[in-house]
């Protein structure tokens, strides 16, 4: 699957991102991810944050490519997390371990289920490594969004 086959089934929209939009992404979820390692909160609120930057993160890769998911759409974190490998080019190896935490994330939100030790280590693992991995491809493929200029 590519992005252009995600936009001509009605994942994705296209999208013309602006570097101010970018910089706030990456600031929310630099922001999410110190939550996250806050300890004094329960382990679902630091789940749900570590989550959360990574959707962000994920978000403003994808508004760098040139799109937007389809937010009346459901599975838009799906197809956010679905859209990495084609962005980024994240490992499919990788893509696994973030797309099981979607579905633990799911079950946590939607049924109740507990968040393990775990899975909050797992999730704020990942979501580090996805915001640098990030980090670098907008500085690499799409620096002028980085720019305060811009």
């Amino acid at each position: 699957m590519s992005l252009a086959n995600l936009l001509k089934i009605g994942r994705l929209k296209t999208h013309a991102a602006n570097g101010a939009e970018i910089r706030r992404l990456l600031a929310a979820a630099a922001r999410n991810l110190a939550d996250a390692r806050v300890s004094a909160v329960s382990d679902e609120t630091r789940f749900d944050a570590a989550y959360k930057s990574i959707m962000q993160v994920a978000l403003a890769a994808m508004l760098a490519s040139g799109y937007r998911p389809s937010t009346s759409e459901p599975g838009h974190h799906q197809t956010l997390i679905q859209s990495l490998p084609l962005t980024i080019g994240l490992t499919s190896d990788a893509w696994v371990v973030i797309d099981a935490l979607r579905r633990k994330r799911n079950a946590s939100d939607y049924l109740g289920d507990p968040v393990e030790v775990e899975a909050l280590a797992e999730c704020v693992k990942q979501a580090e490594y996805l915001y640098a991995a990030v980090e670098i491809w907008l500085r690499e493929r799409h620096p002028g969004l980085l720019n305060e200029d811009r």
